[in-house]
């Protein structure tokens, strides 16, 4: 069960996880000892997924950001299992959700262009035979992005 220090420990990590044990400890009020002992329950818990560095998708060139609905022939397990292993495996898709309503996937996709974007289509969305539809969403401009998760107080 998560107390109100791990909550606030948990919220400082995931807003910069660069932040030493010290400057962590000093946050949340604790010794950097009882701080310390606290990160490694919770990673040790699996409250702590990984660490990683965002990167500015701007400082590398021009992307294209795409949200892509798929639709399959069937809701058959093995069809979505099959479906979300190739989209995983691919290194264009940065988010694969299954979803419940009138399509069974939703693709967060960033490639460099558009000859980018077809070969993908391509290799994951064409080459499928369970593929019934999809239907791409170039995105303009982000207006939000966030990785955190409301951990309470």
């Amino acid at each position: 069960m998560l107390d109100r220090i791990d909550r606030r420990i948990l919220d400082q990590l995931q807003r910069d996880c660069s932040l030493t044990n010290v400057q962590l400890a000093e946050s949340v009020g604790l010794s950097p000892p009882a701080c310390l002992k606290r990160v490694k329950r919770l990673n040790d818990q699996g409250y702590i997924d990984k660490k990683v560095a965002i990167l500015a998708p701007g400082s590398f060139g021009p992307y294209l950001h795409m949200v892509v609905e798929v639709e399959l022939t069937s809701d058959q397990r093995h069809v979505n299992h099959a479906f979300a292993k190739s989209a995983i495996e691919s290194k264009e898709v940065k988010q694969c959700y299954q979803v419940t309503g009138e399509v069974d996937f939703v693709l967060i996709v960033m490639v460099p262009d558009m000859p980018s974007y077809e070969a993908f289509c391509e290799r994951v969305l064409y080459a499928n035979p369970d593929m019934k539809k999809f239907r791409t969403l170039i995105s303009i401009r982000r207006q939000k992005f966030e990785t955190t998760i409301d951990v309470g107080e």
